[in-house]
């Protein structure tokens, strides 16, 4: 058990920079850090001493009893998710509802001591994940862990689903097989250059070897997915970096479950993407890093939405008049 948390906080935390030292939280880490690498380390601490944080108790008002019973929940709960929280949000929304039987004043004094998201700043998720296929899917994917370099903007991602799934391994091209195969072997004799050569052929095909994180190698197939019913700024145009960095946080390291509708005209998979159980269209358009795409998309759900964020004045519609990323490219192709 210390050994699982000890891997999770080996993952979750790193140093502190210079930078980060000027904005510290009560539990002496920087604004940025203290959600994740803090509370790690005391779960991982725990676990092994069974003693709760120093200073807990001056946020809090129940007994050092009761705080051990919170971390020997929380401990369990970190373990259990995959991935386990990487940003404060994240880490926040593990601690309420892994406590959300306990005292409010307690969940948010605890989320105070590690400097994490009251859960009044957070944004509300509504649509829960789907248990049955809805109308008009086409097919269902299940991706491998998703790398922030696959995300150009706000919504578009591109993904890799294993060779190895039903779905997929039927399809898989006898010269990719065998290509795969080479590969492998060619590694194994230290002929890295061939290697090279034949993972570039398997890229040439659509298809890529994966280094997963227990260092296991996967044939993967690409797909590019063009996010449903929503279009967010152009990387080059305002807010077109927030939205992209918004998507990452949402999605990077995660494996995800994608809803293929259909195709557009650049080949991308049309989808709707969910993420640990959250729709993440959903929480893109309140966060206001998307439009809804109206001339596209109807769904009533996804316009109200948008209504709320333009009301909150938040992410993009901070500006008096955001301009549509339907016109701005409408613009570049007519050369305005």
């Amino acid at each position: 058990m210390g050994n699982a948390l000890r891997f999770l906080y080996g993952k979750c935390c790193k140093p502190l920079t210079e930078e980060d030292s000027g904005s510290l939280g009560p539990h002496g880490v920087s604004a940025a850090t203290v959600g994740v690498s803090a509370l790690a380390q005391d779960l991982y601490h725990f676990e092994i001493t069974s003693q709760v944080p120093e200073g807990l108790t001056r946020h809090v008002t129940s007994s050092k009893k009761a705080q051990a019973n919170w971390y020997r929940k929380l401990s369990e709960a970190w373990r259990e998710a995959k991935p386990p929280p990487k940003t404060a949000e994240e880490a926040a929304r593990l601690v309420i509802q892994t406590l959300s039987r306990h005292k409010k004043a307690d969940v948010e004094g605890l989320l105070a001591f590690y400097g994490l998201p009251l859960p009044h700043t957070l944004i509300p998720v509504s649509t829960a994940e789907p248990t049955t296929l809805p109308a008009g899917v086409k097919f269902e994917m299940q991706t491998l862990p998703v790398d922030a370099r696959a995300i150009p903007d706000g919504d578009t991602i591109t993904v890799y689903v294993s060779a190895a799934e039903p779905r997929e391994s039927a399809c898989v091209p006898g010269d990719v097989q065998m290509a795969a195969v080479r590969r492998s072997k060619a590694r194994a004799e230290r002929n890295y250059e061939q290697a090279d050569a034949l993972h570039q052929k398997i890229i040439n095909a659509g298809y890529r070897v994966i280094n997963l994180p227990n260092n296991e190698e996967v044939l993967a197939r690409k797909y590019r997915i063009r996010l449903r019913g929503i279009d967010a700024p152009e990387s080059s145009m305002p807010y077109g970096k927030e939205a992209q960095n918004e998507l990452i946080k949402i999605v990077q390291g995660k494996c995800l479950r994608v809803l293929v509708y259909g195709e557009d005209r650049y080949g991308r998979c049309v989808a709707d993407l969910y993420c640990n159980g959250i729709f993440v269209q959903e929480v893109m358009l309140k966060k206001g890093c998307a439009w809804h795409y109206s001339a596209y998309d109807q769904r009533t759900e996804l316009a109200k939405w948008e209504k709320e964020a333009r009301a909150k004045r938040v992410g993009l519609w901070a500006a008096s008049n955001p301009e549509e990323p339907w016109e701005w490219r409408k613009d570049r192709r007519e050369g305005r």
